[in-house]
């Protein structure tokens, strides 16, 4: 598998680019998010992942390796293949996508070009433990209403914790209303 490559860029498209890497030039597929994050740099380093189909070997780039590991958690959803995930994450960044998924936000989903009302609650079904297990931002993890489990999560965190099981942990304790001590305190028992 090819993993990255670093390399000279020769031309960029929003829904492509093609880097030069030892004398090989490389058409890479890419999203809009990475389109903008790369910008002109003639020299850059672009993550990748390799689809081998029947008919064809396809060059996804992406310009995290979260992007990346978001492609990856897409394409595993029946229903959705690499060219729809590229559109997803052109869409919505992987952060929003995370946000959305964790948060059950179906409408958010389904807000995307191509996806249906049933691919996104299946991506939400599929994806939601995944999701809270990934490095996504943890400020998008938690509904935006809910500012007390961030700052509980944030206190738990400046104390040490693991962040995964800190946000297990908040996520279990945390109800609406709750003050931030009540959620801190009832997380440190789990913890």
């Amino acid at each position: 598998m090819i993993a990255h490559l670093n390399g000279r860029m020769i031309e960029k498209t929003p829904t492509h680019i093609i880097v030069e890497c030892g004398g090989v030039g490389y058409f890479v597929k890419i999203s809009l998010n990475t389109f903008s994050q790369i910008g002109d740099e003639e020299n850059l380093k672009i993550f990748t992942q390799l689809q081998v189909r029947e008919d064809s070997h396809t060059l996804y780039g992406f310009g995290s390796l979260s992007e990346r590991e978001m492609f990856n958690h897409l394409i595993s959803v029946s229903g959705i293949g690499a060219n729809t995930a590229i559109v997803m994450l052109s869409s919505l960044t992987p952060d929003e996508i995370a946000a959305a998924i964790v948060n059950e936000q179906v409408d958010v989903i389904q807000s995307i070009k191509g996806i249906g009302a049933k691919t996104a609650q299946r991506v939400i079904i599929d994806l939601k433990d995944k999701v809270v297990k990934s490095e996504f931002a943890s400020e998008n993890i938690f509904a935006q209403d809910n500012t007390n489990q961030n700052d509980a999560l944030n206190a738990l965190l400046a104390l040490g914790f693991d962040k995964k099981k800190a946000q297990k942990a908040v996520s279990k304790v945390a109800m609406d209303g709750n003050a931030v001590e009540e959620i801190i305190k009832e997380a440190l028992k789990i913890l």
